[in-house]
């Protein structure tokens, strides 16, 4: 009779580093109008190897990465054909993921579950969205039972006016809230800009034009330093006559990538690549698809109490702003201040713009670098919410607290960074 396999026990992921190109506006004339999707995707991989020459790249074991709307140049799966552009030997394997808004966040997960069960030691995850050439919901075809059937409200299918439902909910959540969380979002980006907090993570990229030739785009485009609560109030609400929900209050189209390296805490030491998170626990989380913007909320909660923590346990948010009502009901949910330090330190979508699949990667990637700023902070997370009605959440730790208990490895330079 054979013998069963010994149950493996799960061991430390640690997220080594994370890029992301500029952001830029998805409309005609911005900055990667003429500039392929997966060509981005190619420029983040290539700049995590060229950051870590301690790193084989044979010794990656998978690509995974993220798009929303999986067809043309973001389409037949990207993470191999990303990986075979980007130079990696053909031995790397890789795969693509749905998740829309959590797909960067899902390759996250889904790749440290394989390397926490020991069936890889390293991989490359993220995502990338070319809102300009691939709009959201391009080509989709819901089916009609979801109406027909009332399975869900007609007004699930479109994301601002969940948002619109989201104010309709709570009478605490009102305009005027939203309206000044918005101006924060841009101060507050505009702050970590000056200071010199985004520009270490972003990755420069050629692009190329018809009428203007060659350029290098190296800046977000998407931001709009010095908005004012009265510029937003005067902005008209396109998702419902007399609504809460303007341009002002949510994310702008966005063309973007972003993509990290994680790997098992012992190969890590093994390669000599300093940690800059540990994942301690993640969770998705389902709600009904009208108000989708309430993902964040059980998924936070089922998150924490798989990691044994409390919300009090935690120094740093990191929450994607798709719309500022979803980011205020997070805050009501768990007791957090409008206009509390810890969450959003650098700004967030609202300003820097949401390429969809790509986000959560930049979500966690803004917080490594706030974990090297705040030693003193153990505990940070990365949540948001997804299209349909769903939320994820990750919970990391910090490498640079007193407490942590993971190795000492070589750093990587700021200059590499």
């Amino acid at each position: 009779m054979p013998t069963a396999a010994a149950t493996p026990h799960a061991r430390p992921v640690v997220f080594v580093d994370g890029v992301r190109t500029p952001f830029g506006r998805a409309r005609p004339d911005g900055i990667y109008a003429h500039t392929r999707a997966d060509d981005l995707a190619v420029r983040t991989v290539r700049e995590l190897l060229r950051r870590h020459p301690g790193l084989p790249p044979e010794r990656i074991d998978d690509v995974a990465i993220a798009a929303t709307t999986q067809r043309g140049d973001q389409g037949l799966t990207l993470g191999r054909t990303v990986g075979v552009l980007a130079g990696l030997p053909p031995t790397v394997p890789g795969f693509a993921v749905d998740r829309m808004c959590a797909g960067a966040m899902t390759a996250v997960t889904a790749t440290a579950a394989a390397i926490g069960f020991g069936a890889q030691d390293v991989v490359l995850a993220g995502g990338v969205e070319h809102m300009g050439r691939h709009p959201m919901g391009f080509d989709a075809d819901p089916n009609p039972r979801f109406v027909a059937e009332r399975l869900v409200d007609a007004q699930a299918l479109n994301m601002g006016c969940t948002a619109e439902n989201l104010h309709d909910r709570d009478p605490r959540l009102t305009r005027e809230r939203a309206d000044e969380y918005g101006v924060r979002s841009q101060r507050r980006y505009a702050e970590a800009l000056a200071a010199g907090r985004i520009t270490p993570d972003l990755v420069p990229v050629a692009t190329r034009d018809p009428e203007r030739g060659w350029g290098l785009a190296t800046a977000d485009e998407p931001p709009r330093p010095g908005t004012t609560v009265e510029q937003i109030r005067a902005l008209p609400t396109p998702f419902r006559a007399g609504g809460r929900v303007t341009a002002g209050t949510a994310a702008p189209l966005t063309d973007g990538a972003a993509m990290c390296l994680l790997a098992g805490q012992d190969t890590a030491e093994e390669l000599g690549l300093a940690p800059r998170l540990r994942m301690v626990s993640f969770a998705y989380a389902g709600v009904d698809p009208a108000v989708m913007g309430l993902g964040p909320v059980p998924a936070t909660e089922k998150a924490l109490r798989r990691a044994g923590l409390g919300i009090e346990d935690i120094g740093l948010f990191e929450i994607n702003e798709a719309f500022a009502v979803q980011v205020l009901a997070f805050c009501d949910a768990f007791g957090l201040a409008d206009d509390d330090p810890r969450v959003n330190p650098y700004g967030g979508a609202i300003a820097v713009g949401h390429p969809l699949a790509s986000s959560g990667v930049r979500l966690m990637t803004q917080l490594a670098r706030q974990f090297e700023e705040h030693p003193e902070v153990r505990y940070g997370l990365t949540t948001m919410c997804v299209g349909l009605g769903q939320g994820g959440t990750v919970i990391w730790e910090n490498p640079h607290h007193a407490d942590y208990d993971g190795f000492t490895g070589s750093t990587t330079t700021e200059a590499q960074r």
